[in-house]
């Protein structure tokens, strides 16, 4: 059986294609399932087991000594095993005397117990106690494991949205996301043009310092950076902390990448076209906006969305350049608190983070159809 070697580039293709799709959905769907999944469910088992009864080991109390009757057999006490909030258990799958052993006996079994008590616990979580002789103060205690089933809740969203003030950080994260997205993809576009079609000493130097920016790490630059720019605050009167500064941050991190992309992009359109243009007489500015804007729409909305989901997401340059009122603290600061101080809140993350990653969502579906074509256009051409 032969093979045409010549679909195995496609097949391969498409298998990375579905490989990278199931990657990116199943921790998604995880996210998704664990946000409506109660607290004690997450901490006992994964999202993966959400959908099956799981078995939980507690202990109950029988009624108070107070409610037992004397009969032929003893002294018994009878009722329902009930939670704290007084709900009662069921699905018991098996019970015992002891912590270390809940698992002694099945449901409808009875266990005899080292003082000599019989206890019977059914499968409804009803139970009999027998002593043979009177009993006295609170109830005795039943150690158990029963079946819980699936249990679906909008809780956490509920504290998140009502408790956590997300509501007033997700505007803040916008009035910080759209500038630090659109200013960054403007100025890029203008350099990549001048860098691609116009011709000026030390174009290439430049172009070259630009890629080598690319390399410095954003952390080892915050801290110069910020004093850089509350030098400027004190010598011009303006707060260091602000949105001006979280902006202007985002850009120069941005600005690199976004003007290699875009150059090179543009650099592949057409000659001919820009060379009637310009012999129409159409000057930079207008060969820029009608013919290079149009045909460099997929390369801008590449960028778009990295830049959209790299300030969306991020925490460190807020930290350092916004400071933590309610009028300024972002999405993912707001949930850091959330977590408290000992991460015993850790449950609030799963839906606060699926809260957060909604709008990042809608931007990347609304441009995904010009993302790969911009990406591999503006990586493979020079």
């Amino acid at each position: 059986m032969s093979v045409n070697k010549s679909k195995l580039p496609g097949f391969f293709n498409g298998a990375a294609l579905i490989a990278l799709v199931i990657l990116w959905l199943v921790p998604t769907l995880g996210l998704f399932v664990s946000s409506v999944r109660d607290k004690d469910a997450l901490a006992a088992s994964g999202w993966w087991t959400a959908f099956n009864a799981s078995t939980q080991v507690t202990f109950a109390r029988t009624d108070d000594a107070a409610n037992q009757v004397k009969t032929d057999q003893g002294y018994v006490l009878q009722g329902i095993l009930t939670s704290n909030e007084g709900e009662p258990y069921s699905n018991v799958i098996s019970f015992g005397s002891t912590s270390n052993n809940p698992q002694e006996a099945e449901p409808g079994d009875t266990l005899t117990l080292r003082n000599g008590d019989r206890l019977q616990v059914n499968a409804d979580a009803s139970y009999t106690y027998i002593s043979d002789k009177e009993m006295k103060g609170r109830g005795k205690r039943i150690f158990f494991a029963y079946a819980q089933p699936a249990v679906f809740t909008m809780e956490n969203y509920e504290n998140v949205l009502t408790k956590g003030k997300i509501g007033q950080a997700f505007l803040n994260t916008l009035a910080v996301t759209i500038p630090a997205t659109v200013i960054p993809v403007l100025i890029a576009a203008f350099a990549a043009y001048a860098f691609s079609w116009m011709r000026f000493a030390g174009r290439e130097w430049l172009f070259a310092a630009v890629i080598g920016l690319l390399v410095v790490p954003l952390q080892t630059s915050l801290v110069p950076l910020l004093r850089l720019y509350s030098d400027l605050g004190q010598m011009f009167g303006f707060e260091s902390k602000g949105y001006v500064g979280v902006w202007m941050a985002h850009t120069g991190f941005g600005l690199p990448l976004a003007i290699y992309l875009m150059r090179n992009y543009m650099k592949g359109l057409p000659a001919d076209l820009i060379e009637s243009a310009r012999v129409d007489g159409a000057s930079h500015f207008q060969v820029f906006v009608r013919i290079i804007l149009p045909l460099s729409l997929p390369a801008l909305a590449s960028f778009t969305i990295f830049q959209f989901l790299w300030v969306w997401n991020d925490l460190l340059v807020a930290m350092v350049f916004l400071g933590q009122g309610e009028d300024q603290i972002v999405l993912t600061a707001q949930l850091r608190a959330l977590l408290g101080t000992r991460g015993s809140n850790w449950e609030v993350l799963t839906s606060g983070a699926f809260i957060s990653i909604i709008l990042p969502l809608i931007v990347f579906f609304a441009l995904q159809r010009f993302f790969v074509r911009g990406l591999v256009a503006g990586s493979v051409k020079g």
